[in-house]
C-alpha cells in the first residue's frame, strides 16, 4: 500500500519522513550502521521478505541514504554502503534508542550508547552547534525559516515575537530608496 507523498510538503520532518518513514528503512540503516552491507547480511538480522528489502533499498539508494556498488561480476552482487546523508542519520537513530530505551523497556535497556574510550554508557541529548546549549522546550522552539510559506509561518506562530507581516514589509523597503515607500 502506498501511503501520500510527503516530498512536495515544505516541512522538514514530511521530507525527511518521506525518505525513511517506513520502519523497514529505520532497521535498514540501523543494521548498515552496525556493519550490514549486503543483501544476505540485511535479510538474515531483518527476517524481511526479498521483495520488501529490495524495495526498501532501492528507496533508500533513490533517496541518497544509500549507494549501490558492485562487489562481484559473476555472479553479479551488490552491497549497500551509508553515504554522507546516510551517515547524518545516526544521531536520529541514536535518539530514537535513548527514548524508547527511557519510554518502551519495562525490562531495561538491551541496547546501550556507549563510550568507545571508556566503555561508560551515554544518554544522548540535542545541543545547539553553535552554542552548546542542550535543546529544551523551555530554551528553544521551531520557527519559520527564510523559505517558509505564510502556511509555515501561520503554524509556527512568526519569528521570536514577531509576525511574518511585518517581517516582510521590514524586508521589502530595506533596498527602497528614501522616500520610495510605497
Amino acid at each position: 500500500m502506498r501511503h501520500t507523498s510527503f516530498e512536495t510538503m515544505q516541512c522538514p520532518i514530511a521530507r525527511s519522513l518521506e525518505r525513511v518513514g517506513e520502519w523497514w528503512s529505520i532497521l535498514i540503516l540501523r543494521d548498515a550502521f552496525l556493519g550490514a552491507t549486503r543483501f544476505e547480511q540485511f535479510q538474515k538480522s531483518l527476517q524481511i521478505a526479498p521483495t520488501s528489502l529490495t524495495r526498501r533499498l532501492n528507496a533508500l539508494v533513490e533517496a541518497g541514504m544509500l549507494e549501490r556498488h558492485r562487489y562481484s561480476e559473476r555472479p553479479p552482487r551488490e552491497e549497500y554502503l551509508l553515504t554522507e546523508r546516510g551517515r547524518d542519520f545516526r544521531p536520529v537513530l541514536w535518539a530514537l534508542l535513548a527514548w524508547g530505551n527511557r519510554h518502551f523497556a519495562p525490562e531495561g535497556p538491551s541496547v546501550v550508547i556507549v563510550d568507545k574510550e571508556t566503555g561508560a554508557i551515554a544518554d544522548p541529548i540535542l545541543v545547539d552547534r553553535t552554542t552548546l546549549r542542550p535543546m529544551t522546550e523551555a530554551t528553544f522552539r521551531s520557527a519559520p525559516g527564510p523559505a517558509a510559506t505564510e502556511e509555515t509561518h501561520q503554524r509556527h506562530g512568526g519569528v521570536a515575537g514577531t509576525s511574518h507581516h511585518a517581517e516582510s514589509k521590514t524586508t521589502a523597503t530595506r533596498g527602497a530608496k528614501p522616500g520610495s515607500e510605497r
